[in-house]
């Protein structure tokens, strides 16, 4: 299962809206699977933090798994991203969304993030765990 950044950052941030249920969500989910992260959510989740070994403390290898961003990824980004603009997007960068979604389509893996509807557009098949569903599986 791939963390979304936004999910790790209510949790750093301490979101008033969304922390608990980001907290409740990584604990359970971390008792079941193993929870993945790759280097655009470790750079998007860095913002939140001034050094590299406070973000490493705050995301601990016997919780968050790193995996590279597979080669597969960034054509399927690519194909979104294409298919995206072509439905009228404006953003202009694939990255974070598109790879963070493609990864986890081609490695077969789970989503979870609070941006359900953003994700079940461009991947349909991808099982997305979020807010307004509930997580325990």
């Amino acid at each position: 299962m791939i963390v979304d950044s936004n999910v790790l950052l209510d949790i750093a941030t301490q979101d008033a809206v969304w922390r608990e249920w980001a907290e409740s969500a990584v604990v359970e989910l971390a008792e079941r699977h193993p929870l993945y992260i790759n280097p655009i959510i470790y750079a998007e989740v860095s913002v939140g933090f001034a050094r590299i070994e406070e973000l490493d403390r705050a995301l601990p290898l016997d919780v968050f798994r790193r995996e590279d961003l597979p080669w597969e990824a960034g054509f399927l980004a690519g194909k979104c991203f294409q298919r995206y603009k072509k439905l009228g997007g404006e953003r202009k960068s694939p990255l974070p969304d598109f790879y963070i979604g493609a990864h986890a389509a081609v490695r077969g893996y789970s989503l979870l993030t609070r941006d359900r509807a953003r994700y079940r557009t461009y991947f349909p098949e991808l099982m997305i765990l979020g807010p307004e569903r509930n997580f325990i599986e």
